[in-house]
């Protein structure tokens, strides 16, 4: 089972930490999921931890997935912010040459 870390950002948005953190937990979640599933003897018991293991896998899933998808959208808003000042740099060079 790997362990997921993140580094900590002073700046991190709150929602994709609160994404990171709940991701940490699910995972810790799956962990004991697979423990139990270990331990069980019951066939009903069996089935009942192999339905929560596919359940917090799946949850794992669309939590990995929300967190690119927020830092992917933030990267673009951060692209977009320094872009104005790299396009006003080009038109001051481009002003000069006339």
């Amino acid at each position: 089972m790997k362990t997921v870390l993140f580094s900590r950002k002073t700046n991190q948005n709150p929602e994709l930490s609160a994404l990171k953190d709940e991701l940490q937990q699910a995972q810790g979640e799956l962990s004991l999921a697979y423990r139990q599933f270990d331990q069980a003897v019951d066939p009903e018991l069996v089935e009942s931890c192999i339905y929560q293991i596919s359940a917090v896998k799946a949850r794992c899933n669309y939590l990995l997935r929300a967190i690119k998808e927020r830092a992917d959208a933030e990267q673009t808003a951060k692209r977009t912010q320094k872009a104005p000042e790299v396009i006003a740099a080009v038109s001051l060079e481009d002003a000069a040459w006339t």
